[in-house]
Order: C-alpha cells, then sequence, then structure tokens
C-alpha cells in the first residue's frame, strides 16, 4: 500500500479542497480535536513555566540547603496515625544542637511563624500591610536562604541576644507602608507592637503568581519573647558545601534521634530532606495536572474522532461517483483507501494546529496578565501534531475501508 510522493500530493490537494469546500462542517467536525489539542498545549506551557519558576526559587536558596521539620513533605494520602500526630515539634534547642554538633554544617536558620486568628497588621501613620507573614529569625536565615537586604542591614546577633523590638521588612509591606519615604530609622506598629525597621530586603520572584515579599522578620529572642507559646518552628540549615550535603544529612540525623531520645531501633519521629525533595513533590502535584489533563484531553480527542470518522462516512456517500471513475480509470483499492487516510489526517491535522496555537496563546495571555508563568514545550508541540494527526489515521480507517470496497459499476450509476 505504499505511495510515492505524487500520489501523497494529489491526495493532500484533494483533501484540502474538500475542507475549504466544507469550511463550517470541516471547522465542526475538528472542534474536539481541537479542544482536545489545546488543553494539553495551554497545560504543559503553564506547567513548563511552572516547573521553570520553581526550579529557579529552589536553585535561589542554594545547592547546600537541608530542611528539618516534624513531617516529611509531599502529598498525604489519608490521615495521619496517632503516633505521627503526636510527634515532639522541631525546637530551637534542636537548632542550637545541630549548630554545635554537626561540623557539616555552616549556618543553622531556626524559623518560627506567627498568625493571628484574623491576619497580622503593620501599620505606619495612616498606611496598613494586612496579612504580612511575621517570623521571628536568627542572623542565619540570611545565609541560608540567600537573602540580602537592599537598604539598612540585617537582623544582628545583638539584636537577637538584647531581644531588640526592631525588623526588617520584605520590599510589598515596605513599598506599602512607605511609598514615598526612606522606611529605615522609622517605628511601626506590628499587632499593636511598636518595631523600629533596620532594614528592607531584595525582591524575590513570585511564585505560582504569589508573592514571596509579605513578611516581616523579628530577632528570634525578641519572637520567643512576644509570643513564648510558639514552640514549633521549620529549620533550615546550610552544609559546608554541595559535596558535604549527605554528611550534613547524616549528622542532623543523628544529633535529632540523640535530641529526641530515640533508640537505636526507633524510627525517626522527624523528616531531614533536601531541595532536591522539594522539587520532586512539585513534580508529583504537576504529575497529577498531568493526568487529568490527559483524562480530559482524551475526551476531547475522542468526541473529535468520532467527529472525523462521521464526516468521513459521509464524504464516502456523497462521493460514491467519483470512487468509481477513480476505480473505472485504474485506481487501484490502495489508492482509494490511502486517499481517505489522508484526507482525514489533513483534516485532525488542521485541527490539531489550530489548537496548538490556541494552547499556546491561552498559555502566554496568561502569563501577560501575570497570572502563571508560562513556556513553550517544543516535545509537548511535536507530540500534540503527532497524536492529533493520529486520530485522523485511526478513525479514518473504517470510512477509507468502505470507500475502498465499493464497486465501481454500482458507483457510476449511483446519483
Amino acid at each position: 500500500m505504499a505511495l510515492n510522493l505524487f500520489e501523497i500530493r494529489e491526495a493532500l490537494i484533494m483533501a484540502f479542497d474538500a475542507i475549504r469546500a466544507n469550511k463550517l462542517r470541516s471547522f465542526l467536525t475538528v472542534l474536539g480535536v481541537m479542544i482536545g489539542v489545546s488543553s494539553v498545549i495551554g497545560m504543559v506551557s503553564l506547567i513548563t513555566g511552572l516547573n521553570n519558576s520553581m526550579a529557579h526559587q529552589i536553585e535561589s536558596l542554594g545547592s547546600n540547603a537541608v530542611y528539618v521539620s516534624r513531617f516529611k513533605p509531599g502529598i498525604q494520602l489519608g490521615r495521619r496515625s496517632s503516633a505521627e500526630r503526636n510527634r515532639k515539634p522541631i525546637t530551637y534547642e534542636h537548632a542550637m544542637a545541630i549548630k554545635e554538633n554537626c561540623s557539616a554544617v555552616r549556618a543553622v536558620s531556626p524559623e518560627n511563624h506567627y498568625h493571628l486568628p484574623g491576619g497580622n497588621t503593620a501599620k505606619y501613620k495612616g498606611n496598613e500591610a494586612r496579612r504580612p507573614d511575621l517570623a521571628g529569625v536568627l542572623p542565619d536565615y540570611q545565609a541560608v536562604n540567600n537573602i540580602s537586604c537592599r537598604h539598612g542591614r540585617f537582623i544582628s546577633e545583638l539584636d537577637h541576644h538584647f531581644r531588640r523590638m526592631v525588623c526588617v521588612l520584605g520590599p510589598d509591606i515596605a513599598e506599602t507602608l512607605f511609598p514615598s519615604l526612606d522606611p529605615l530609622g522609622k517605628s511601626i506598629l506590628v499587632n499593636n507592637h511598636r518595631f523600629t525597621v533596620i532594614g528592607v530586603t531584595e525582591k524575590r520572584e513570585a511564585i505560582l503568581g504569589t508573592s514571596q515579599d509579605n513578611y516581616i522578620l523579628l530577632p528570634y529572642g525578641t519572637f520567643a519573647k512576644l509570643h513564648p507559646w510558639e514552640k514549633e518552628l521549620w529549620l533550615a540549615c546550610a552544609a559546608a558545601s554541595a559535596d558535604k550535603i549527605e554528611l550534613a544529612v547524616d549528622q542532623i540525623t543523628e544529633v535529632m534521634r540523640r535530641e529526641r531520645g530515640l533508640k537505636y531501633d526507633d524510627e525517626n519521629d522527624f523528616a531531614v530532606f533536601t531541595q532536591d525533595s522539594l522539587m520532586e513533590i512539585y513534580r508529583q502535584i504537576t504529575g497529577m495536572i498531568y493526568v487529568a489533563m490527559t483524562v480530559i484531553s482524551s475526551i476531547g480527542l475522542m468526541v473529535g474522532g468520532v467527529g472525523v470518522m462521521n464526516i468521513m462516512l459521509v464524504s464516502v456517500t456523497e462521493r460514491t461517483r467519483e470512487i468509481g471513475v477513480r476505480k473505472a480509470i485504474g485506481a487501484r483499492r490502495a489508492n482509494i483507501v490511502w486517499q481517505f487516510l489522508i484526507e482525514a489526517m489533513a483534516l485532525s491535522g488542521v485541527g490539531g494546529i489550530v489548537g496548538i496555537v490556541f494552547g499556546l496563546a491561552l498559555a502566554f495571555f496568561i502569563k501577560a496578565m501575570d497570572w502563571l508563568p508560562a513556556g513553550v514545550s517544543i516535545p509537548w508541540v511535536i507530540i500534540g501534531f503527532t497524536v492529533a494527526v493520529s486520530v485522523g489515521l485511526i478513525f479514518g480507517i473504517y470510512p477509507a475501508y468502505r470507500a475502498a470496497k465499493v464497486d465501481p459499476i454500482v458507483s457510476l450509476r449511483y446519483e
């Protein structure tokens, strides 16, 4: 059933002539293919952009970050056991034990966050910032999280030790409270406590359309004085170098087991993980999105395929006399089969191209509106077009077979 280039060209010309002759019918026929392909391309473009953004954010933390928390990060399927729920919190004492006993760790940053039931507030004269994240940190926070101050200075050991009422603002808070003033040295109210601004950090890239700069940092000692009941914290560490990450994880695990009084055969009641684990969690989430996307697009492609089959069967009936004439002048069954297969693939291929363009346009419109990042995935563009053409091939087989079986004598008498 092999065709030469001339026959393929002639079949394509006939296919596009048929599409131009029935524009509305052709559009309605491939609408399902268009929806299926555009949903795939649009979603993949957004996921590609999100993956690039997330990878950039994780890389900005440095290649040697190690985290400690009560639970291993990830998607929790089902409820935690009672033993997991009763795990002791990660505390400031654990952070100090790691700092003193882990030679492979160069910096330790305990982070304790506080949220009022109605949200934290920060005020300066007539300006107010709502729902800022309020956290108590040590000077090592700057080294572990790769944060630098755009203005002023960061929190020092003396600020922490003497529990000074000072704070460092994220760029969003600084812009809200001080739109036209230098914030350094100004006194602000945070949840009705007065603090002096000593620094403003550099702006960071948003994640999933959410700003990462809406925060206020306090010295850890000051935070503990104001919120003594807040014991549980998030612990971030920096290994001495990238090649010492595994050693740092082992040392941290050993210190944590000792500090929490675990026996040699007890399972860890805490989690130690790296930024690779964070990226893996994100891939799990996007993997679920891919599954949902595949299901949705498969429905659209199935509907489009049925439409292609239906319209090709109609085309076979309408062109019965044409088929008879072609057979009468020497066309073989293989030529008729390929004529209708190529027409079906051309029809669905056009739908695929339109779907790719529409999907990319939608994704970059969302990016232009600053809702979510987007990026082009060339392999998925190729896959989308290939799938669209394959739909035409698969659903065009039966109509092509029907056309090839037409009796030329009966065809010539057909009106």
